[in-house]
């Protein structure tokens, strides 16, 4: 492997630290790397491998204002490039104005989404104000480019998706309300879904980018009141929004208190809107918070939803936790309860069903590259431990048989999402390759795993070296070679 140091920052957190999402696997990295021929430590990569696969990741630079969540931390595009049997690899910061700011300041400016926006030091970005909009949560390529977003809503930021050169914050998503991560690419006509929501009135907006990436329908998405909404689905023609019954208190909310409350006796409601725009359609369903949908598709009168249904939104904090119990709740997706689930919307009667597809626990989906918006047969899910927000192994899901496929990491190894990426010229749905970063903290070193989508149980059947330990992180995705195209 031919390691280059680009550039690096200092670290500037105390010593120790004992900040459970600032250690361990969630350890921030402070060097940007390029790492060409990366060594092959076990297996072969597949020579039909074509594209790159990409991970956003949280990585704070500098200490928090109050408490530090680890959704706060600075956005750090990891990216590995595959082609003709071999790999490179680099990974860079996201170069937000927030964290321009702050380095040319030297110390922090904004607080994080545990503090009040009042502690902050300067206007900024987010749904609720006053935050930085670090652009950490999500990627996604689209027209070219990769584009990251905030999950708080802000800026979309792009950057080459093979070299990471940055191409600064787009246009089309500077708006007053910003938008939210989790844009939805549509492969079958190459446009991309957003959504936006904020504290004003009408409190969400959908929007549609053609495949050049130009703006070609916006509009509003009236709600109640300010709400959290964090993913959206698309069918073929129609975009799926959601009301859910966990939002900020509306009396805190009035005294500048951003505090979330779950509503049990309210309905989940979704919209359903036309791509191409149109009136809104509500449906109800029970009581719930998704953070994730899987897909969804039409099939006759009726839309197919699929999403990981939440027991307990907000489940309780452990005291055993001491000063973080309140971080750890927030982010347990074992005790959140997430399973597999399915709404059915009928266009016809107005009426929604509900099922549930699976009673395992997992979340971070992903399905063919190709599915998006059309009936899926696979599912490929993440799995994790109890009381951390981290991926300790992968399952496989055939929603045709009910069959299921596990593959589980020592204690200690982490995975992180892992998309699933097509053999070009494949027919089958699971004829392809499950592509992930893993981090392995015992050892201190992180890899990149390749799995056969077909038989993840077998393990990976190639592992690549990487030039350091990369911090823990949310979203990730791939892109084929053909959606990739020169800086």
């Amino acid at each position: 492997m031919i390691v280059r140091e680009v550039s690096r920052v200092p670290d500037r957190f105390p010593k120790p630290d004992d900040h459970p999402y600032r250690t361990g696997a969630w350890q921030p990295q402070f060097v940007e790397y390029d790492a060409d021929e990366c060594d092959v430590v076990e297996g072969e990569l597949p020579a039909d491998l074509d594209g790159v696969y990409l991970r956003n990741t949280e990585n704070p630079v500098l200490p928090a204002i109050g408490r530090y969540h680890p959704f706060d931390g600075d956005g750090m595009l990891h990216a590995i490039r595959f082609a003709n049997g071999r790999a490179s690899y680099r990974n860079r910061f996201i170069r937000t104005a927030g964290l321009a700011a702050e380095l040319e300041a030297g110390a922090p400016l904004w607080a994080g989404i545990v503090e009040s926006p009042a502690k902050s030091l300067r206007d900024g970005w987010g749904a609720r104000g006053r935050m930085k909009d670090a652009s950490s949560t999500d990627v996604v390529v689209h027209a070219g480019r990769a584009l990251t977003t905030f999950y708080q809503c802000g800026d979309v930021y792009q950057t080459d998706p093979v070299t990471l050169a940055p191409h600064g914050a787009a246009p089309w998503g500077q708006t007053k309300m910003g938008v939210s991560a989790h844009p939805k690419l549509d492969p079958a006509t190459g446009e991309l879904l957003y959504f936006g929501y904020g504290t004003e009135a009408p409190y969400m907006t959908f929007g549609v980018l053609d495949a050049a990436g130009h703006p070609i329908h916006q509009q509003p998405v009236p709600l109640p009141g300010p709400r959290l909404p964090h993913d959206m689905a698309f069918t073929e023609h129609y975009a799926i929004l959601n009301d859910m019954p966990l939002f900020w208190d509306p009396d805190m909310l009035a005294k500048g208190v951003h505090r979330p409350r779950w509503h049990p006796e309210m309905p989940t409601r979704f919209a359903i809107v036309p791509r191409r725009g149109g009136e809104v359609r509500w449906f109800e369903a029970s009581a719930t918070y998704v953070l994730h949908w899987i897909n969804a598709y039409e099939e006759g009168d009726e839309i197919v939803l699929d999403g990981y249904h939440q027991a307990d939104p907000l489940p309780r904090p452990d005291p055993a936790d001491g000063q973080y119990a309140g971080i750890k709740r927030m982010l347990d997706i074992y005790a959140m309860v997430a399973k597999p689930h399915r709404w059915r919307f009928n266009l016809r009667t107005g009426q929604t069903r509900e099922e549930r597809l699976y009673e395992d626990i997992s979340e971070f989906p992903s399905i063919h590259y190709a599915k998006p918006g059309r009936k899926h047969r696979y599912v490929w899910s993440m799995t994790a431990p109890r009381g951390w927000f981290l991926f300790d192994g992968l399952v496989r899901y055939d929603l045709e048989t009910g069959a299921e496929q596990r593959f589980k990491y020592p204690e200690g190894v982490y995975a992180s999402e892992a998309p699933m990426a097509p053999r070009p010229g494949g027919t089958a749905e699971d004829d392809g390759w499950i592509v992930t970063f893993v981090s392995d903290v015992a050892r201190d070193r992180s890899e990149c795993h390749v799995f056969d989508a077909a038989r993840i149980s077998d393990g990976p059947i190639a592992r690549v070296a990487l030039p350091a330990r990369m911090s823990s992180g949310t979203h990730a995705c791939w892109a084929p070679g053909t959606a990739l195209r020169p800086d």
